[in-house]
């Protein structure tokens, strides 16, 4: 951590309030608390998809929080009054910071919850349901997941736009992803490590100064450039960034509302660096549909079915149906945290556009200086005027040099305002 030397005594309040927030949420794990072993997948497969897991209420109850919820909530509390105590009511850090709060006791209660209905419910509060509506009128993230199903079922009819062959064994692809992110951090490179691992669900997961990719897994150089840019660009790139701040070190440290942000920024950053393709948009897609099955009533065995339908191995189904059901029952509301990718990538989107439209610029590369949330945006720039929060160090090219992105989306905008079905029906003679 940064050295508290050279504050005044206002930056040394905030920080030792933001400090105690990062103490305070450092046992909270959420994927670690929901998650199922290794035993319910066996047991699972074993009896080749025909019988609902063994999860219930009971099952969470003999795998208990590795904190005092009770005592947990409490300290969360007591670091919110003291913040309106110290700061005021209406300071922006302290709004920031206050929100955090309230934030990690709901994510207590939802962990509290494992095996009921209210677990779904909280997770809903959290990270959003596949109903929601983005704004009044728009489409819903149901509906988002559906069109996109569409247009990759007309790519897929076409049989030439094959994902590449995984032939790259997880410690090649190490090595390969090592050099690529050594150019990117430059003066970090000593600090980002890429490594294999056994533990992980995903084929690659991001910590704070590290990227962990699955043992068993095989990669194509798509994939690599994929994890380059998803993993190292947006998800480490972030967390230095946060880890950087000398005073606001709770950018560091990301709750639900910044997840959505954080894996939002993650996927357009794929899009703009053309380092995305139909197979892994399929894949979000397909988890965005999965949810949305689940909330309306579809138990683990149909999800599961669900995936095996689009051709995934049994294995494979298993991995995403417990993707919606962990933390949950198999018969209960999903757990929506995979609502982030599709649901984030929209409204960082939309954010971008209208920085653009507005002119602010400057608002743009401040999404990448910590773990934030778009509902802070404005908060933050206040802040990087105040000198509490530093402008990020580590940004993506396209963040660094606006330019591009800028045009880009001046052309969107305007794009926007055409309508599809009007230029469908004039370019049916020659498309």
């Amino acid at each position: 951590m940064n050295s508290h030397t050279g504050l005044d005594d206002y930056q040394l309040i905030v920080r030792a309030l933001s400090d105690r927030l990062v103490e305070a949420q450092t046992p909270i794990r959420v994927l670690d608390a929901v998650k199922w072993d290794d035993s319910i997948r066996s047991e699972f497969l074993k009896h080749k998809g025909k019988k609902l897991p063994a999860v219930d209420r009971a099952y969470y109850a003999s795998r208990p929080l590795p904190f005092d919820a009770a005592a947990k909530k409490l300290e969360f509390q007591n670091i919110e009054r003291d913040i309106t105590r110290q700061l005021g009511q209406f300071n922006p850090v302290g709004k920031i910071m206050r929100r955090m709060c309230r934030e990690y006791r709901m994510v207590i209660r939802m962990l509290e919850a494992r095996g009921t209905e209210d677990f779904g419910l909280i997770s809903q509060e959290l990270y959003g349901a596949a109903s929601d509506a983005f704004h009044a009128g728009d489409p819903t993230l149901a509906d988002l997941g559906l069109m996109f199903s569409d247009f990759l079922n007309n790519i897929d009819k076409r049989g030439d736009l094959k994902d590449e062959a995984k032939t790259l064994t997880a410690k090649e692809a190490v090595n390969l992803l090592q050099q690529r992110l050594n150019k990117v951090f430059g003066e970090a490179q000593d600090t980002i490590r890429v490594f294999e691992s056994d533990g992980i669900l995903a084929d690659a997961a991001a910590g704070a100064d590290y990227i962990k990719i699955r043992a068993d897994a095989m990669f194509n150089e798509r994939d690599v450039k994929a994890l380059e840019v998803h993993e190292g660009l947006v998800h480490v790139a972030t967390t230095l960034n946060g880890l950087n701040q000398p005073v606001c070190t709770f950018l560091a440290k990301g709750p639900p509302s910044s997840t959505v942000t954080q894996e939002g920024l993650a996927i357009l950053m794929e899009v703009i660096a053309f380092a995305s393709y139909p197979t892994r948009l399929r894949k979000l897609t397909n988890r965005t549909r999965a949810i949305h099955m689940a909330e309306e009533g579809a138990d683990f065995l149909q999800v599961f079915d669900f995936y095996c339908e689009q051709g995934f191995s049994q294995e494979e189904s298993y991995s995403n149906a417990n993707r919606v059901f962990r933390g949950s029952t198999p018969t209960g509301m999903p757990f929506t945290k995979d609502l982030s990718y599709l649901k984030g990538f929209i409204m960082v989107y939309n954010y971008i556009q209208l920085a653009v439209r507005k002119g602010k610029l400057e608002q743009i590369p401040l999404l990448f200086c910590g773990k934030t949330t778009l509902e802070d945006m404005r908060s933050l720039r206040q802040l990087v005027d105040e000198g509490l929060v530093v402008a990020p160090k580590y940004l993506p090219p396209q963040f660094s040099d606006l330019n591009s992105l800028s045009a880009w989306m001046c052309f969107s905008n305007f794009l926007n305002h055409l309508s599809l079905d009007r230029i469908e029906a004039d370019y049916a003679n020659i498309l």
